[in-house]
């Protein structure tokens, strides 16, 4: 129940410019039942209970290290009440002026006839209205508002209004914000906020914010579910029905959200978002940019975690196969000190990781490109975005004087854990960059896992994309103008 106290226990958010706090708060409780059965906020709707169709879309504001706010827009579906707790969170019913006076995104929507049947309407307006913030009320693109809405479904299919809105939003006022205010709360309750504790005989949801306390907690709490973005620990509850009582979440800890830039390499935290990693890894490889836009919806990877996403070790998650290309490792930690694996070690068996139960994941280093680097990476799915792979491959090259020096390749969806070709990068060390080469590739790739069928695809039509992904992939090399076609041809 929402009330005006704290406690150690009490889940406090800043709504509408006032700091709500609710005790009793179960910690599988999703923030979609917070808002809607708890703070009784029915603008925002259940779709799915998967975080597919953007209905439940609120945005969330936390303040950054640098003192600024930061809005992103979350599918409260698969969000969990507690992971919220000292930020802001906005519903379509909490942007209006005071005086009733729309904001911007409803207007335009109002005015471009976007809205049909209307039950989406409410999710496509909080990710108008975070991008409205995030672009501090200038124009947006065609391009950029598609993006903005990669994780909303009309059903109705009004898609047109809807981009005309995005593209007009900017026309009228703004009605006032506080972010002053807003940050002053939230620097008050991080200031009040309790050291995290755990009384084993009870629930409890814990938000360490230092690496040391996160793993002094998880040597005494190995039974506790370590949580991160939740969008897969989300179905487990809305879908799988699974109760979670006992949760350490790992987002606030510092340690986990640093990006750095060294000279060898990138070091992703395991709590940096999809987006803000992905964001940096194309900054190196811009190639990657179209590829990882095809990974779920824009809220998914606002939430989502790339430690989260690695250490969860499903077969067919989109990001292992090209780290496993691209030869990253992970570093591991315990109150027993730290180690290094490269990624491909790190998965067992169908979802069993390496990870020991004392064990954190603290970040993934990625080398940087290296001269002569070639790399590609595909998927198949049944929906070409926003959809889970049937099979990912990721193809990492050394090109020298027209040959291949060496190779690594990750693939997905072929093998109970995410796999690397070693059979088929011995096919491609010491070859000329040809199709020949290529092909030989293919036939060796397609023999060397054994996929199973399952409601995506059959065994046989993995095997025959594994062949067909690096065949276009050398396609895709071979057309004029191709990136990297100087180093693939071979020199005479």
């Amino acid at each position: 129940m929402p009330t005006s106290e704290s406690s150690p226990d009490a889940l406090r958010l800043i709504r509408r410019g006032r700091v709500v706090t609710c005790h009793g708060v179960a910690p599988d409780r999703t923030l979609l039942q917070l808002l809607r059965e708890d703070l009784h906020c029915t603008a925002v709707k259940e779709g799915c209970a998967s975080g597919d169709c953007g209905a439940c879309t609120v945005t969330v504001a936390e303040r950054t290290p640098e003192g600024a706010l930061r809005y992103r827009a979350v599918n409260s579906c698969i969000r969990l009440a507690h992971s919220v707790d000292g930020q802001a969170v906005w519903t379509a019913e909490d942007i209006a002026a005071a005086d009733g006076t729309l904001h911007p995104a409803q207007r335009a929507l109002v005015e471009c006839h976007g809205s049909q049947c209307g039950f989406c309407t409410p999710g496509f307006v909080m990710s108008l209205f975070t991008l409205h913030r995030q672009r501090g009320g200038d124009a947006v693109t065609r391009d950029e508002a598609l993006h903005a809405l990669s994780g909303n479904l009309c059903r109705c299919t009004g898609y047109r209004p809807i981009l005309d809105a995005a593209q007009t939003m900017h026309h009228w006022p703004e009605p006032f914000l506080d972010e002053a205010d807003l940050l002053q709360k939230m620097e008050l309750l991080a200031q009040s906020a309790q050291a995290p504790a755990a009384d084993l005989a009870k629930n409890f949801y814990l938000q360490p914010n230092t690496l040391a306390e996160l793993l002094a907690l998880r040597a005494a709490l190995p039974a506790a579910l370590l949580a991160a973005g939740t969008t897969d620990v989300g179905l487990w509850i809305t879908k799988q029905l699974q109760q979670r009582p006992q949760i350490i979440d790992v987002t606030r800890v510092a340690e986990l959200r640093q990006l750095q830039r060294t000279a060898s390499a990138l070091v992703i935290g395991a709590a940096v978002t999809l987006n803000d990693a992905f964001a940096a890894l194309a900054a190196e490889r811009p190639a990657l940019a179209p590829f990882f836009d095809r990974f779920a919806g824009l809220p998914v990877r606002e939430s989502g975690t790339l430690g989260g996403n690695v250490a969860n070790g499903s077969p067919i998650g989109d990001s292992m196969p090209l780290l496993i290309a691209l030869g990253a490792t992970l570093r591991l930690a315990s109150t027993r000190g730290e180690r290094t694996l490269p990624i491909e070690d790190f998965y067992l068996a169908y979802r069993k990781t390496a990870l020991a139960p004392d064990e954190v994941l603290v970040a993934i280093t990625v080398p940087h490109p290296a001269p002569g680097e070639w790399l590609r990476v595909d998927k198949v799915s049944k929906r070409f975005e926003d959809d889970i792979s049937a099979v990912c491959l990721a193809v990492a090259l050394q090109v020298q004087d027209g040959r291949i020096a060496s190779a690594r390749i990750g693939a997905g969806g072929v093998a109970a854990v995410p796999a690397r070709a070693t059979k088929t990068e011995a096919v491609f060390a010491g070859q000329p960059c040809a199709e020949a080469t290529f092909e030989q590739a293919a036939q060796s790739l397609m023999a060397e896992f054994q996929p199973l069928s399952d409601m995506r695809a059959s065994a046989d039509y993995r095997r025959t994309l594994l062949g067909n992904l690096l065949r276009r992939a050398w396609q895709d090399a071979a057309e004029p103008g191709a990136p990297a076609l100087a180093e693939l041809e071979p020199q005479s």
